[in-house]
């Protein structure tokens, strides 16, 4: 099943599920977060989907994020990335990798629809994207063991962090962060899409579906979900481990090799192609979850504090 939060040709915004190529919309005032929250997630959808308060065609609907999440947590799950990284600057991927998924807590409220325009950081000139995967907690759950991670998504759906590495570069050698380096902008969507419709492509620890990356139109990541060494299943237990994950919680997956700017700058510097502007397009797609196309645009000015920074 595929839920998607979009706008009402009648006013408000709506949560649907997709069929056919159709919306089938719930009635104005019901969110994700109303139908996760319900423990029936799929219950609810079917109810949906037999007897909507709307239907509209898909082509052409203004989708928004799928969810408002409660809060969101990125791991490091695609260790490759790290290494590609490292390698370059002479710094090897520290072995507690290895050990469990290393995550930050990114900002809830920065989140945006997988077509709105993406501001540029203030003060920043290195902006760049990330290409990921979110799974979305439907069952809350406390010290979750391993053997049941996977009952508590609900589903999956494509996450962008927006990254400004000239800020986050600044700040995390003060021990703390990233913090303003991922503060404008995270993209959630295009759609959330229920486990049960992934599992016919389950591979190694995660799903044998492509993820890639343009700019303008340009190739630039290209990499595959079945490649991530830190599945869904152990971040869900690691990141639960003596809290409670609630329903609506977002946990990323890190970035896909090849999947951002950065990571090229590092390994090719000759080659690099330039952060991204205001004017460029970005378009990040993975199979069976759907694509988000963003236009990049300057952002705001940034306000000076007391010491002139």
């Amino acid at each position: 099943m595929r839920f998607v939060t979009y706008a009402s040709p009648h006013g408000g915004d709506r949560v649907g599920v997709v069929q056919d190529g159709e919306i089938a919309g719930a009635e104005l005032g019901i969110t994700l977060l109303d139908l996760l929250d319900s423990g029936e997630l799929m219950a609810r959808g079917a109810e949906i989907s037999s007897m909507p308060d709307e239907v509209i065609p898909l082509a052409g609907a203004t989708l928004r994020a799928p969810l408002q999440p409660r809060s969101i947590r990125d791991c490091a799950g695609f260790l490759q990335h790290l290494r590609n990284v490292s390698i370059a600057a002479d710094m090897p991927v520290d072995e507690r990798h290895t050990h469990f998924p290393p995550f930050y807590f990114t900002n809830p409220a920065a989140v945006i629809g997988p077509y709105d325009d993406v501001p540029i950081s203030p003060d920043s000139v290195m902006f760049d994207y990330e290409l990921e995967v979110a799974a979305v907690i439907g069952k809350p759950g406390s010290t979750i063991p391993l053997a049941a991670a996977e009952e508590h998504i609900a589903g999956y759906m494509l996450f962008c962090d927006w990254s400004a590495r000239d800020l986050q570069m600044h700040e995390m050698p003060l021990r703390l962060g990233p913090a303003k380096g991922k503060d404008t902008a995270n993209t959630l969507g295009p759609m959330l899409v229920t486990p049960d419709e992934l599992e016919p492509f389950r591979a190694a620890r995660g799903f044998d579906l492509a993820m890639s990356g343009r700019v303008n139109g340009d190739l630039v990541s290209r990499g595959n979900w079945n490649t991530i060494d830190w599945g869904f299943p152990d971040m869900v237990t690691y990141t639960s481990r003596g809290t409670t994950l609630r329903s609506g919680d977002v946990i990323g997956s890190g970035t896909v090799e090849t999947g951002c700017l950065f990571e090229h700058y590092c390994t090719d510097p000759d080659g690099f192609r330039g952060w991204l502007k205001p004017g460029d397009e970005v378009v990040l797609t993975v199979e069976r979850l759907g694509e988000i196309r963003h236009r990049i645009v300057e952002g705001v000015p940034a306000e000076r504090l007391s010491s002139g920074f």
